[in-house]
């Protein structure tokens, strides 16, 4: 792929990016989100138009013309997407050939016995007479993979193939790659798990804000130097970005207001301990899909808890939906603000007093006033930008739709505020208006636990961070360690630059 541009309403999302798989190579394609790794593909797999720029395949002079996925199919060229996108209620064979047979009519007993033959070669464990929904996730994946490979694929795109697997599955999956790897398919591996790059990778190609950064043999490309990279964050110059949050580190508090032993959830984080203090704002910090917002989710009981215990002011308590957590204090104001935040037919004054009138009961409703009064005091205190407290939400600015959800988890005057990137996409006053809120909130005796994607962001507001990476909690950072290249080293495995 040579000088990719691509396009869209108000954003470049890609500019000038070269990419070049080999046959017989597992390349990753890595960078954070936003990064354009997604477009770059959908341009490659005929999804998107690209604007500039030219795609050439072995054996051919002449530019590719890709309009459409059918047309990368036929130049060899397959993807197997995070999300399983064959049909479960069919056979492991129907799904391998739906869609490539012609006619009404077909031998299935020739089918089943290719399919078989495919199966056993790659060493999936499936039989192709079983419904495809019996099989793991994992199976599943790999079916999806022999329907590829039995197109005469020369070129394999797994989309974050293992973010739904346990450790037996990734290795499964691994010896199946290693194996196309061994027949000349190149395969280009998007994943955000660094181990696994390590693992099973021979090249990394770096993207970041559309642009390409580079491409490193594995062997040339340190944990550090890849994060570093990923981050935009030069390893030489690193500044201690300190704030105003020394002042708010409550480091004598003699008792946790929350803590959390051994947490695990269903969205495959590993057991975790935690505890904040009152008045502390502390943070979960890695790259994404590092398992931090996972984390948060699991303790307000977001995601269905599967182990562990949480104790509020030393004594027990029990958390297992998020009604649970609210009704000890707990706020959360979640990473996706359009799917699990706004309600965005209902009104600005409706979606503020959201939390509290579940927190009173649904059969016991505000009056006019009462919810007059408490949205235009919200309205008032954080800045909202809007006609009135009857304009819908949804035809707010993003940062005003943040702050209205901000306003609903402050009115119920919580002991303990979670934000799960609260400044993501919107301008840079309302970033400093809520970054000053956090600290303020916090100096008056509120515990915050505060993700951000930005470093910078997380050093100027937080006194303390617990370091994901792969899902699992690799360190904890305080005091002097708090650094942009202390976090880097701690996410990349301990790694110093040399």
């Amino acid at each position: 792929m040579k000088n990719i541009h691509k396009n869209f309403p108000g954003v470049r999302a890609l500019q000038g990016v070269n990419f070049t798989l080999c046959e017989g190579e597992i390349h990753a394609l890595m960078g954070e989100n936003g990064a354009g790794k997604s477009t770059l593909i959908k341009v490659l797999t005929g999804v998107y138009g690209k604007d500039e720029g030219q795609i050439f395949i072995k054996g051919n002079d002449k530019a590719a013309v890709i309009h459409s996925p059918q047309d990368a199919q036929r130049y060899g060229i397959s993807t197997v997407y995070q999300e399983i996108t064959l049909c479960p209620n069919l056979s492991v064979a129907e799904n391998m050939y739906i869609g490539r047979t012609a006619g009404i009519y077909q031998n299935w007993k020739k089918m089943n016995e290719d399919a078989d033959k495919i199966l056993q070669s790659l060493d999936i464990p499936a039989k192709a007479t079983q419904q495809l929904a019996s099989c793991s996730i994992a199976v599943q994946q790999m079916v999806a993979i022999a329907r590829a490979v039995d197109m005469e694929c020369k070129v394999l795109i797994l989309d974050e193939p293992t973010s739904s697997l346990d450790e037996q599955e990734v290795e499964k999956l691994f010896g199946l790659m290693r194996d196309l790897k061994a027949r000349g398919v190149g395969i280009i591996f998007v994943t955000h798990f660094l181990d696994q790059v390590y693992e099973v990778c021979d090249r990394i190609t770096v993207l970041r804000d559309g642009k390409l950064v580079g491409s490193y043999d594995i062997k040339d490309l340190p944990r550090v130097q890849l994060v570093s990279k990923m981050l935009g964050k030069d390893l030489d110059d690193m500044s201690d970005i300190k704030g105003e949050h020394s002042a708010y580190n409550k480091k004598d508090a003699s008792e946790h207001v929350f803590e959390a032993e051994q947490l695990v959830s269903d969205a495959g984080i590993k057991p975790f301990d935690f505890y904040i203090n009152k008045g502390e704002v502390n943070g979960f910090t890695g790259l994404l899909g590092s398992g931090r917002s996972e984390c948060v989710r699991a303790i307000f009981g977001a995601d269905r808890v599967l182990g562990g215990t949480v104790k509020k002011n030393g004594k027990a308590v029990k958390i297992s939906k998020p009604i649970d957590a609210m009704r000890n204090g707990i706020a959360y104001l979640p990473e996706d603000r359009k799917v699990d935040g706004i309600v965005g037919e209902l009104s600005v004054r409706e979606n503020i007093i959201l939390a509290l009138q579940v927190l009173k009961g649904f059969f016991k409703p505000f009056s006019k006033a009462e919810a007059n009064k408490f949205a235009d005091e919200y309205i008032k205190l954080l800045g909202i930008k809007t006609a009135s407290a009857d304009t819908p939400i949804k035809s707010l600015s993003g940062g005003n739709q943040q702050k209205a959800i901000l306003a609903r988890w402050l009115i119920t005057n919580p002991e303990y505020l979670i934000l799960d990137e609260p400044t993501r996409g919107i301008d840079v006053g309302t970033k400093i208006d809520i970054q000053k809120l956090v600290l303020k909130l916090a100096s008056e005796g509120m515990s915050v636990t505060f993700i951000s994607s930005e470093t910078d962001e997380m050093l100027r507001t937080c006194s303390r961070l617990v370091v994901m990476r792969d899902r699992k909690v690799v360190g904890e950072l305080s005091g002097k360690e708090l650094t942009q290249s202390m976090i880097m080293s701690t996410i990349a495995g301990g790694e110093r630059k040399e």
